[in-house]
């Protein structure tokens, strides 16, 4: 029986929590996939796995051995493709992660970009807000908004996105507009909790930085969310410019305060420090990085 079938069974069903749901992500029989682990356990003479009618668990051997596997097939998945690439093109999977709203807005139309060219490649595209492990999820290359201070983790700055304060032209003729950030006080706010402080809204005029606290009835843990209730006409709201740029456009939002500028936060390229970097996973990046200047997105 194939070690690297095996490894893959026990990742999958591992990441997953069943054969039948890593079965499905591998593409074979549930039965195939409790059997490659079955060898896998009998070749290291370990249980791997707690099994139960529900779903399975890892064991401590099993622990050990997820925090690992999943770098060694994706160091091997990288060498072959280096190899075959070096004369066809490049091939294989590349596994992305990105923030949800920056993700549906533009990372899903930028792979979509780089796949056309690039037709022997399959692209697994995964949207979380949350920080994913990329070693343990076996991601490749994450895009993120704001710093990271993981040490096991390389960053390559992309570009800095902007935060503008947006309201609809109905709620600024019901209520008045605010001109100065301490203004931002006699309205109602609507604070995106996937902010690092959410109520505290930064800004900065002639290289001073002002903060306010905000509130509001409404909250949220998604920029595009707020922006569509302050288009809506239901509050104010602080959002990345990519994610209100149509509506700024269209004028269902209007922009507040043009002469203080919002907070401003790298956006990055994120993978595992200390390992080979694959070409195909560096051409995506060197690519991302002129797609986001090229769409004018930030």
């Amino acid at each position: 029986m194939d070690l690297v079938d095996e490894l893959k069974a026990f990742v999958a069903t591992a990441q997953t929590g069943s054969f039948t749901a890593a079965a499905e992500q591998l593409g074979v029989s549930n039965r195939l996939t409790s059997k490659y682990v079955a060898g896998l356990e009998a070749r290291l003479g370990v249980r791997l796995f707690q099994r139960t009618t529900r779903r399975v668990g890892l064991t401590p051997a099993g622990e050990d051995l997820l925090a690992r596997a999943p770098v060694l097939l994706d160091d091997l998945d990288a060498l072959l493709s280096d190899v075959a690439e070096s004369s066809q093109g490049y091939s294989g999977v590349i596994r992305v992660s990105a923030p949800l709203t920056f993700g549906e807005i533009h990372v899903a139309e930028m792979l979509g970009r780089f796949a056309r060219l690039n037709p022997d490649l399959k692209l697994d595209l995964r949207l979380s807000d949350r920080y994913v492990d990329l070693a343990s999820e076996g991601i490749d290359v994450a895009f993120r908004l704001g710093t990271s201070e993981m040490l096991s983790l390389k960053a390559l700055k992309l570009g800095t996105f902007q935060t503008v304060v947006v309201a609809s032209p109905a709620y600024l003729e019901a209520n008045g507009t605010p001109r100065a950030p301490d203004e931002l006080l006699q309205h109602d706010c609507i604070v995106d909790t996937n902010r690092r402080v959410p109520r505290r809204w930064a800004f900065v005029r002639d290289g001073q930085e002002i903060t306010v606290n905000v509130d509001g009835k409404l909250r949220v843990n998604s920029a595009r969310a707020a922006a569509g209730l302050a288009a809506d006409g239901l509050g104010i709201a602080n959002a990345p410019r990519f994610a209100v740029r149509e509506q700024l456009a269209s004028g269902g939002l209007v922009r507040l305060m043009e002469d203080y500028e919002g907070e401003g936060s790298p956006l990055s390229a994120v993978y595992l420090e200390g390992r080979a970097l694959p070409r195909k996973v560096r051409a995506l990046i060197d690519f991302a990085a002129q797609d986001i200047r090229a769409a004018g997105i930030l």
